[in-house]
This record gives C-alpha cells, structure tokens and sequence, in this order.
C-alpha cells in the first residue's frame, strides 16, 4: 500500500474528465481502505430500533400533500445493465408489463401525479454511460415529461478498480472498460453536485427529493410521506419494510449504541461472526426498500461543509477485473450505499411501509410475478393485485430461465395464471403453453435430459380449502 497507487489513480480519474468532487470522495475511501477499514458495524455496537411511524398513520390532508409535492423531485437511479438476465442495455427499458418497459410505467406514474395533485413533479434519472442513450430514447415518447431548466439525466461517477495487491488502478486491455466501475448508489449525493443538478433542483424551488431505484415500480412518489417530511422538518427518510425469512439477507436499520442514531446495516457489512444475530429477523425486524427522501438544501450545507465528502460507511467489495474470469486480476471495488446516509443526517428517520411500495425485479423470477395475473396495471402506472396474502413465490432453475432469452422461449405465449398460486418451482426444460393455471403450490419437473411441454389451457396443481 502506499501513496503513490493513490496518486496514479487520481491521475487516470483526471485523465478521463472525473469531477474534483469525485476524485477527493474516492481518495477519502481510498485512505480508509489503505488504514485498514472494512466497513464492517459489529452486533455488540447497535440494538434494535424501536418503533416507527406507519405509512398509513400520516396525515393525508389534501393541501398539505399538495404544498409537498409542489416542492419535490423524483430521482430515479438508472444505471443498472440487465446483465443478472444476460441483457447489455438498461434493465429499464426492458418490457415488463403489457408492453410496457419501466421507464414507460415511470413516466405514467410521473404524469398521473403531477395531473392529480397539480405540481411540476420533475423526474430525473441518474444514468451510467451505458444506459443513457437508450433509456432517453425511451423518454422522448413522452413529451410533456421534461421541466423546463432541469435536466431529465445526470451521469453517475467511475473510478479505477484497483489491484488487491498493491492497490494501483487495474488495468484490462482485453476490455479497458472492465477496468472501472462505479462507487455504489452512494454516489448519488456525489453526482448531484459533480453535475450541477442539485443546485439546479434547489434553484427553482425544490426542497425535497424522493429517491428509488427504476427497477422499483412500487415506488411512486407518495403525498402523505412528503407532507411528513416537510411538517417535521425530516432531514433524511428512509422506507423500510418488514422483513420475512425471503428478507434476512437484506439490509435493517437499527441503533447505535454509541450516539443513539439510526443506521443501516447491509449485508457486505457483517461480521462473520455476527451473521445470526443479522439474519434474525424477530430481533432486526425490518428492511430498506432503497426508497429514500432527502432534503435537498440540508444536503448541499453538508456536502458544502465537508468539501463534498459525505462521510458514509466504506464498503470493500473484492472481485475479480472482469467477473466473468475468475482467473483475472483480484480487485477492489470501494463503494458506498445511499441508504447509510441515514447516519450522517441529524435527525433521520424511518417510515414503515406496505410491501405494495417494494417490487423490485432482480431476476426474472420476479419479472414472472410481475407479467402474471398476480398484478394488473391501470392507465395511470399504478399496479393493483387481488392475489391474497404474499405474493406466489416463484423459483425457476437458473439453468434453462436465467437469461431473458431463455425464459422468453420457455413462456412464448406470456406466463400462466399465477393470482391463485402459493409457490411455483420448476425444475429443469420446461415450456408453459397458452392459458396454463397454476393453483396453490405446485413444482414441475422435467424427466433429466429431456424437454417438457405443458399445453395450452393446463390447470397445475389443485386449490386449497
């Protein structure tokens, strides 16, 4: 370790354009990288929060709700590559109900809301050089969707992986893209000052920022949490759920012992040790949901008062250059998570929301439930379920329905009837006909080595009760 692979990583970051701000952010993490920390926050020193305001119990009066919205911006965190599914654009722009990709949902969403309560309602997205172009193309069908002197995109920031031994930038001539990546969602607060668009926001009278990733179509941009925000003057909101055994791998907030402050533990931030008492989930019993409100100006006196470095936890992810060789170069990728912003704002809190607000599609099992009949979407991009209790629980086997290809050519007519089903689970080649029902809990397996079909109008399994 020394400061010399500091300085030929800040000298690749000058000499591909990155922002002062950016470059000081990455040797802040750097320095904390080269002195030993790892991010991780120790059982021993939180405790459980206690409780929380519901969603449900804010106030819902119309002018106040109102006079929020007026004064909010909705950020959509747009950099994601469908690559989990084997897709290189944007994971946003892919169809995921009726035709309709996210960024179309969004926009309805949007345009229902500023017509609803009367307000700008400005979204912006907050791309990555490979989803820009086509996720704008998606947006110009929409022409009534840009506010005028707000921009609809800013670019995230990149920074040099560096070697795990030694900690100079990685270098990858096969592919030199693979030699950068970006800093976590965390940089979000970065972005917005490197590109102008939080004073942007703040000069035409915005205050508050509702933030949510795009492939979240739950999180629209609610009345009754930006009157709460604005009332109680809440500098920093976060939206949490509670969590079942499907959560226990995802990020909770708790107490620090230390200060009595809200922070949020994710996942690369446990101890080996502590791994029990964080996937407990009758001790840590709700999760983020990444739907984070802000207030803007308090953001920029922070982000002015510390020279742009927001002091949020320091995560140390390992891989390799390019993760699809393991035999590649070892790396560090040093990363921050928006949401550990709870802990540097005086003041956070956190709102207990349905599950109606988390619907994030990370694979396409959840992209199965989300083209079913388990949702039905309305001309407005709202989506409603008459599926009782949790939503079915879907696992097809990776091998044949992991990439979006191979699953599009195992549903060829759409998916089967799932708002009566518990569970489904597939094992192995298999193809779904026409109006096929799938009732209560059923796993389907095709005999090894061979092709199953499931022809048009079958009904699987047999309802309950």
């Amino acid at each position: 370790m020394s400061e010399a692979g500091l300085r030929q990583a800040q000298e690749k970051m000058r000499a591909a354009g990155a922002a002062d701000v950016a470059i000081k952010v990455f040797s802040h993490y750097y320095r904390l990288l080269e002195s030993g920390q790892q991010g991780t926050i120790r059982e021993a020193d939180i405790e459980p929060v206690g409780d929380l305001p519901h969603l449900e119990h804010l106030d819902t009066d119309p002018d106040a709700m109102r006079a929020a919205l007026a004064e909010t911006a909705v950020i959509k965190l747009n950099g994601g590559l469908g690559t989990s599914m084997g897709v290189t654009g944007p994971k946003s722009a892919l169809p995921v109900k009726d035709g309709l990709t996210f960024l179309d949902i969004i926009a309805r969403q949007i345009l229902s809301t500023r017509k609803a309560y009367d307000v700008p309602l400005p979204l912006v997205l907050m791309n990555s050089f490979r989803t820009k172009e086509e996720s704008l193309a998606v947006l110009r069908e929409y022409a009534d969707l840009g506010v005028d002197g707000l921009p609809l995109d800013f670019l995230q920031n990149m920074e040099p992986k560096l070697l795990a031994d030694g900690l100079t930038p990685a270098e990858w001539p096969a592919d030199p893209e693979l030699a950068w990546c970006p800093p976590g969602h965390g940089d979000l607060f970065t972005a917005l000052v490197a590109s102008g668009t939080l004073d942007a926001l703040r000069e035409r009278g915005f205050r508050h920022a509702f933030i949510s990733n795009a492939d979240n179509l739950g999180a629209t941009p609610d009345g009754r949490i930006a009157a709460w925000m604005a009332e109680h003057d809440v500098p920093f909101g976060m939206e949490v759920c509670r969590r079942t055994r499907s959560d226990r791998k995802g990020g909770h907030v708790a107490v620090r012992r230390s200060d009595g402050r809200l922070i949020l533990r994710d996942s690369a931030q446990v101890h080996a040790d502590d791994a029990d008492a964080f996937q407990d989930i009758t001790r840590h019993r709700t999760f983020n949901t990444n739907n984070l409100w802000i207030d803007l100006d308090r953001l920029a006196e922070m982000m002015a008062g510390h020279d742009g470095i927001l002091g949020l936890p320091i995560i140390v992810n390992r891989k390799t250059v390019d993760p699809a060789d393991p035999s590649s170069p070892k790396v560090i990728q040093l990363e921050t998570g928006m949401g550990t912003a709870i802990e540097t704002f005086e003041g956070s809190q956190a709102v207990i929301v349905d599950r109606s607000r988390f619907k994030p599609v990370k694979t396409t099992n959840d992209l199965l439930v989300l083209r079913s009949d388990v949702y039905e979407l309305d001309d407005d991009g709202d989506l409603t379920t008459t599926h009782e209790g949790d939503e079915p629980y879907v696992d097809l086997d990776p091998e044949y329905f992991r990439i979006l290809a191979d699953f599009e050519a195992r549903f060829p007519v759409g998916p089967p009837s799932l708002v009566r089903a518990d569970r489904l689970a597939v094992r192995g080649d298999v193809a779904f006909g026409k109006d096929v029902v799938v009732l209560g809990d059923v796993e389907v397996v095709a005999p090894a080595g061979e092709h199953l079909q499931i022809s048009d109008g079958t009904t699987l399994g047999s309802a309950v009760g």
